[in-house]
């Protein structure tokens, strides 16, 4: 089995389908909304694990419900979370999308939270670990 270590992103996607994208400073109505998981790292670990490789996802949650659900669901994707890193101070990564239900078009605002505090110490601190792959 393939051996893969992603470093990359987390993130929990806020999704809002609606007849059009908001002009700045207009509300309008939304229809359909859903939560799921997301982030580009976190998309290529999971691709790569049900591709059958064998994963290890590096990343760095909040210590908060999204980043605990997130961890979760790689566990259950079978991908290696031993070295996801936890912010004791920022939340976990979100994304609130967007989408034009004519068009297909999508606005997206990405507030990354503790992903942009995984730090080059951390990286190093499993060179080992990546040095196998």
């Amino acid at each position: 089995m393939n051996k893969v270590i992603v470093i990359g992103s987390s993130n929990t996607d806020m999704v809002v389908t609606a007849g059009k994208i908001p002009l700045p400073g207009e509300t309008i109505m939304g229809n359909e909304f859903s939560i799921i998981a997301g982030g580009k790292g976190a998309n290529q670990a999971v691709a790569a694990a049900r591709a059958g490789s064998d994963v290890t996802f590096i990343t760095k949650t909040g210590n908060d419900d999204f980043g605990r659900q997130a961890i979760e669901g790689y566990k259950r994707d079978q991908i290696n979370t031993e070295h996801i890193f936890v912010d004791r101070d920022k939340p976990s990564g979100i994304a609130v999308i967007i989408v034009d239900e004519t068009s297909g078009q999508n606005s997206i605002v990405v507030a990354p939270g503790a992903n942009g505090s995984l730090s080059i110490q951390e990286i190093a601190s499993i060179r080992q670990e990546i040095a196998k792959c």
